[in-house]
């Protein structure tokens, strides 16, 4: 990938409180899962849920951050705007803005510069405090043209809330249909769209801001980076391979977090198996360079 551009993106005081109106949808998402302490859960209310989350944490992990954010392979524009969409659905944005501003974190990353960094800033700031100010609302599309390219990209960073309300409709409609076809199963449109969407999602908010505010601060450090990234399985498993951040700070380029066998990486997995059929390609590997720093302790 060419060099970035330095963007200034040093935050003031006064700009990191909380601008409650446009947080109001993140606030109300969370609020909307407290019926689950009274109305149980079915089986399949729980495998939708399941399902949303890891559908979505695919697209934030092998779209989102691997893609969009690192190019770390290829891919035709049909499945670009797939990934694209389906990592809207997860109400983080639109591509450019999540991939643009993870890519100043990189520049900075553990700085006064950071934009999201619990060493200088503490858990609340990196975890969620950085979004739901105004200062970053603004997609920083000179850090990503490549992408930013693209009309229906730019159209989908713009209007990202539609991914999200369509997913939410859809489960309603699913499970208002499941409750008339199928009522054995113990579910309705209101209960698969709590499961299956609000609850889904604000635990997919917390695995994915957990590399922001934790894999910084907790885990080991194979290499000698210039920040404080580690490496900690229980994260990769929680974000489907995030979790090796030391790895991936070393080698950002590469589409495999998990260098070695062990280190369990199920985003790298499912796109080696996309790769199979032709659906992604040139997937980027750490460089024999990197393997001799991890045996030198560099």
């Amino acid at each position: 990938m060419k060099t970035l551009s330095r963007p200034q993106i040093q935050v003031r005081k006064d700009e990191r409180a909380v601008a409650w109106g446009p947080s109001v949808p993140f606030f109300a998402l969370h609020a909307a899962c407290l019926p689950v302490l009274w109305v149980g859960a079915a089986p399949v209310e729980l495998a939708v849920a399941a399902g949303a989350y890891l559908a979505r944490m695919f697209a934030i992990t092998g779209g989102y951050h691997r893609y969009f954010a690192h190019a770390s392979y290829r891919t035709g524009r049909a499945f670009q705007f797939a990934l694209a969409w389906l990592g809207a659905a997860s109400a983080q944005k639109g591509p450019l803005w999540w991939a643009g501003h993870h890519r100043n974190h990189h520049l900075y990353s553990d700085t006064d510069k950071d934009i999201h960094s619990p060493v200088q800033d503490g858990f609340w700031w990196s975890h969620v405090g950085w979004i739901l100010s105004a200062r970053f609302d603004r997609a920083p599309l000179e850090s990503i043209k490549e992408f930013a390219r693209y009309p229906e990209l730019r159209f989908l960073d713009r209007w990202h809330w539609l991914a999200p309300v369509s997913l939410a409709a859809a489960l309603y409609a699913a499970g208002a249909a499941l409750e008339r076809w199928a009522p054995g199963l113990g579910t309705s449109g209101p209960r698969l769209l709590l499961w299956g969407f609000a609850v889904s999602t604000v635990v997919l908010y917390h695995a994915t801001f957990s590399i922001n505010s934790l894999a910084h601060v907790w885990g080991s450090r194979r290499f000698k980076t210039a920040d404080d990234s580690r490496n900690n399985l229980w994260l990769a498993l929680i974000t489907l391979g995030e979790g090796w951040h030391n790895n991936h700070h070393r080698a950002q380029y590469s589409e495999r977090q998990g260098f070695y066998w062990w280190e369990i990486d199920l985003t790298h997995y499912a796109l080696k198996a996309l790769s199979w059929f032709g659906i992604v390609w040139d997937l980027r590997r750490p460089d024999r360079s990197v393997y001799e720093a991890a045996a030198a302790g560099a």
